[in-house]
């Protein structure tokens, strides 16, 4: 399973009053892994999608639902890693899975998921995803667990 990573600041505004990371930091981070993920890919720029709606169908997406478990706290400013993949493709909706991680080491602050489902632009109603977006998450996709 490949993922994409990114490493972000946590600043002092970001604390809440115990100097931990305050907990919907942690969903602002993950969203801007995710808006990193999707530039990677070739897909980040707003500006060409009004240009040119159909150069990317699938960026017409809503989020259905987001999951944090904080499983440790993140004390004071700093640097911290997050880490995105997918947990489930499905025929309109896309589960991606993330961790919130020191720089050095994998046991995560927090972990989690969001669940998006691709729309269609005039009525918001789900549709299939393209073959060219199923293409490009297939590398990043979470291999099943044996057993």
């Amino acid at each position: 399973m490949r993922f994409h990573e990114s490493v972000h600041g946590v600043w002092f505004d970001d604390l809440d009053a115990f100097q931990i990371l305050h907990n919907v930091r942690y969903l602002l981070i993950f969203e801007r892994t995710v808006g990193e993920f999707w530039q990677h890919l070739g897909w980040g720029s707003p500006i060409d999608a009004i240009i040119d709606p159909a150069s990317n169908p699938d960026q017409y997406h809503l989020v259905r639902t987001n999951h944090i478990d904080y499983e440790r706290p993140v004390r004071g400013v700093g640097r911290l890693r997050c880490r995105i993949w997918v947990e489930r493709i499905g025929r309109s909706s896309l589960t991606l899975g993330f961790s919130l991680l020191p720089l050095d080491e994998d046991r995560p602050y927090a972990s989690g998921s969001r669940v998006l489902v691709r729309v269609s632009p005039e009525d918001r109603r789900p549709v299939p995803w393209t073959d060219a977006f199923r293409a490009a998450m297939a590398p990043y996709l979470r291999e099943p667990s044996a057993g």
